[in-house]
């Protein structure tokens, strides 16, 4: 096999590992053993262990994922025109692909610069979405943009009655009308501070 075929077939077996790695992590809970892991990708532990040396560099690589994930979606809500839509494209995008799910190892693993670098981003860009839909006068507007990551992180959880596929989508549907403009009620308590949403997760260095 030339260089170039082993470099893809490399590739492709990471993304086998990830894949397998965030399923097993988010159904079976983040003291799951690697060894399931392994088991769920057909790989040996020798292999994984060459691509991950511990449990935690491989919970940093799907946290560095996610975040990734999220300033892709958050780049594709700028792109469109309505300010309305690219908000609820940007979180039903995360909410597709469950980018809260990780959040409950906060606290329990370093927080790498490539973590905090992509989250900046991702926050950046999020404010961004949030500032324009207040703007157009389409969000109400004492949401702020810890409000729709913590929206998101709720829904990255197991929906409840998971029997029935559309429940996720309806609860969802009702959240999103919650944030429309001018909004029935209003909001509770003060909004969630940056200081303690990043204190989850550490400092930075």
């Amino acid at each position: 096999m030339s260089t170039r075929g082993r470099q893809a077939e490399a590739a492709r077996n990471d993304l086998r590992l990830l894949r397998a790695a965030h399923e097993v992590f988010t159904t079976q809970g983040f003291d799951a053993p690697v060894a399931a892991i392994a088991k769920a990708t057909g790989v040996g532990m020798g292999s994984l262990y060459r691509r991950y040396r511990t449990k935690e560099e491989l919970l940093q690589r799907l946290c560095v994922i996610a975040m990734e994930r999220g300033v892709e979606a958050a780049e594709a809500g700028l792109a469109e025109p309505d300010p309305w839509e690219g908000l609820v494209s940007y979180i039903r995008a995360c909410v597709g692909f469950r980018a809260g799910a990780l959040a409950p190892v906060a606290g329990t693993i370093e927080v790498t610069d490539e973590m905090w670098r992509t989250a900046r981003k991702g926050t950046d860009l999020a404010d961004r979405l949030i500032a324009r839909a207040r703007a157009a006068g389409v969000l109400r507007g004492d949401v702020t943009t810890l409000d729709v990551s913590l929206l998101v992180e709720q829904f990255s959880r197991p929906a409840p009655g998971g029997e029935h596929p559309h429940v996720k989508e309806r609860l969802l549907t009702i959240a999103l009308d919650g944030l429309r403009a001018p909004g029935a009620t209003e909001l509770p308590g003060d909004p969630p501070s940056a200081e303690w949403y990043e204190g989850r997760w550490g400092s930075p260095s």
